[in-house]
């Protein structure tokens, strides 16, 4: 049964929504309310991270917060109400909503002693197979006690004896400690915790069953868990004797188990892993390299750190790099396309979003400029600076890294020369721009020391053959070999 609509009226309840494009869970960073705090219309009151990026969620709703229903930490799926809020706290306490499972009446008060080891039940996990179940009561006659003599003498006569002592009696079973009681319950059926811990012994790969539980009434804890996945000397109790590990059959083998740690793979670095097998084994990709000389690009650089009308924005080589990159695409326009597989057509796209790699503490992502095609050299600073800042940040949203075309990812900032970079999933092309080093390079007939780059891009080979990726890398090198096609070309 369902909450009456008065308290569902007041009572209102918020959902994860899905903040991406399908995604289908979120992870709760941190919780910025708690309950009893006061919230209005349009407050942020919770971080959750996608697969994609963290986002922070508003409520929609003006009241007090009456229930926050998981914790930081926790993965849970849209849809699933996260937090609610009482709408109308001055109206006093709110009933008590229709019961979820069947009402039944209060036992009298010499009933109300629950039966010897009852398991606990958790909201949301209902009572072990093994629990007990009360049956609704109904009137009993009346029967007078006996006292304990009497039902001696009883037996003793019904046994053919003229003593009152009885031959054998039932011998009552003294009841066990609460908690082997509620071990004992819990194991016989489904293990008790709270959500957030069977997600941290998913997570870990620890089977609930093989724990015995230290919390009331049978629950299994966190620490439970945590004492679970260490090593057995790491868990011992204090005072406890450490168990004396048995010695290997073969000489010389080392435990590498109290050496290894694990992380659950969750978030953008879970999204990354599955985009980019995905794109390895559905684009056919090819990838090409060059080496060039950036001297006259590394000049142009300087240059522009003190043109006026480029104060105050970021300017690197990779702006340079990301602009030869346009150029050289609105000169080939076939690269700028992707493959639609369930309609078997090639779609071709007049405009450019170009995404920039960027690693941040929760993996890497890709954000891209809208219509970067389209930008000015200004604009172009200003876009690039603001992307990877909120990148940092850990700002990024979900619509700033869809739709994106092509991609650069700049691994020379690692001191990396090159590399084979993979597609970001949907995209045709993504070039790899290396470190920018001193070296000998034949110039005007020459041997000098010149600053040399090399470039490798990867590219869907369903959408670019070799000469049409050729083409484009080529145009990138000569652009950046002499930036004045910047202007010539653009």
């Amino acid at each position: 049964m369902t909450a009456s609509p008065a308290r569902a009226q007041r009572f209102r309840e918020f959902k994860m929504p899905d903040v991406g494009e399908g995604l289908t869970e979120a992870e709760i960073l941190k919780w910025y309310v708690q309950p009893g705090d006061t919230v209005t219309d349009g407050q942020v009151v919770c971080e959750v991270e996608t697969a994609k990026a963290a986002v922070e969620l508003p409520i929609p709703y003006d009241g007090v917060v009456h229930e926050l229903n998981f914790g930081e930490g926790v993965t849970v799926d849209v849809g699933t109400v996260i937090i609610s809020v009482d709408t109308d706290p001055g109206a006093g306490p709110a009933a008590a909503p229709a019961a979820s499972a069947p009402q039944e009446a209060a036992p009298p008060a010499e009933e109300e002693a629950e039966p010897q080891g009852r398991q606990a039940v958790l909201v949301g996990y209902g009572a072990a197979p093994s629990s007990t179940k009360r049956r609704a009561r109904k009137p009993q006659p009346a029967v007078p006690a006996q006292p304990e003599s009497a039902s001696a003498a009883l037996q003793a006569e019904l046994n053919g004896r003229a003593t009152p002592t009885p031959m054998i009696t039932p011998v009552p079973v003294p009841a066990a400690p609460a908690a082997p009681v509620a071990v004992a319950a819990a194991t016989a059926g489904r293990p008790l915790a709270k959500p957030p811990v069977r997600k941290l012994a998913k997570d870990l790969g620890i089977d609930l069953a093989t724990i015995a539980p230290t919390g009331p009434d049978g629950i299994i804890t966190r620490e439970d868990v945590h004492a679970a996945a260490a090593p057995a000397a790491a868990v011992a109790p204090a005072g406890a004797p450490v168990p004396v590990a048995v010695a290997s059959a073969e000489p010389g083998t080392v435990d590498t188990a109290a050496r290894e740690r694990r992380v659950p793979v969750k978030g953008v670095r879970k999204a990354t892993a599955q985009a980019m097998v995905a794109s390895a084994f559905t684009a056919p990709h090819v990838t090409e390299f060059i080496t060039v000389d950036v001297t006259r690009t590394m000049k142009l650089v300087q240059e522009l750190k003190q043109d006026p009308d480029m104060a105050g924005l970021r300017v690197n080589p990779l702006l340079l790099v990301a602009k030869a990159f346009l150029v050289a695409l609105r000169r080939h326009p076939e690269v700028n396309a992707a493959w639609d597989e369930a309609h078997q057509e090639i779609v071709y796209k007049d405009y450019v979003n170009l995404g920039i790699a960027a690693a941040t503490p929760r993996g890497l992502i890709v954000p891209n400029i809208k219509d970067a095609g389209s930008k000015t050299l200004p604009q172009l600073a200003a876009d690039l600076g603001e992307l990877i800042a909120t990148a940092r940040e850990g700002k990024t949203s979900p619509a700033a890294m869809s739709g994106g075309t092509v991609t650069i990812t700049n691994v020379g900032v690692f001191g990396v020369d090159t590399g084979t970079p993979i597609l970001n999933p949907g995209e045709s092309a993504i070039l790899a721009f290396g470190a920018v080093k001193l070296q000998p390079w034949v110039h005007k007939g020459k041997v000098k020391a010149r600053q040399v780059t090399t470039l490798a891009l990867s590219f869907d080979h369903r959408l670019i053959d070799g000469e049409l990726g050729s083409k484009l890398l080529a145009d990138v090198a000569a652009v950046l070999e002499r930036p004045k096609r910047l202007i010539t070309w653009g």
